[in-house]
């Protein structure tokens, strides 16, 4: 099960193991905002709520990256895993301008796509294939960006996020 962080301005920091965040807890240095009902966690010392949101007790200054370093998984993600020109399942990425023709690794150059339309497309350009995108690729923003571990939220965690995006 994992947990997500805040600090004390509520902003997402981290999202840890619940082992991570009960042992924070019970050294004081972190607060339990929600748990899982029903799961509790069972020791010889005692039984704790499994925390599923906790609050930092101490003020830490989350990251500002002022530019998301750009990654396969991170292209995929922006573009929930579908192809950029026909909607299907993606699993690959392609370059918009070819790599070949002075096209660069930046999120306005990188969509996610099919295996079957990345060997159509080839060494070409859309305008070229006749082919549009579905949407205009650029770089992600928000707190969600920058954490790890928030591509899949729990549903406990959305007022947080939402805070936060």
């Amino acid at each position: 099960m994992r947990t997500l962080v805040l600090n004390a301005g509520y902003e997402p920091l981290a999202v840890v193991s619940f082992k991570r965040a009960l042992l924070l807890v019970m050294n004081q240095k972190a607060t339990v905002l929600v748990h899982e009902e029903g799961n509790p966690v069972c020791a010889a010392s005692g039984s704790w709520q499994r925390p599923s949101v906790i609050l930092l007790t101490r003020y830490v200054r989350a990251p500002r990256a002022h530019r998301i370093p750009v990654t396969r998984r991170g292209v995929l993600r922006r573009d929930d895993h579908r192809c950029a020109y026909c909607g299907r399942s993606a699993a690959t990425i392609d370059h918009v301008l070819p790599r070949s023709r002075g096209g660069r690794d930046t999120w306005e150059n990188l969509v996610a796509c099919c295996l079957r339309c990345n060997n159509v497309k080839s060494d070409r350009t859309p305008a070229e294939m006749g082919w549009e995108l579905r949407f205009t690729p650029k770089m992600p923003h928000g707190r969600t960006w920058v954490v790890r571990g928030v591509e899949r939220p729990l549903p406990q965690w959305s007022e947080f996020l939402a805070a936060a995006a």
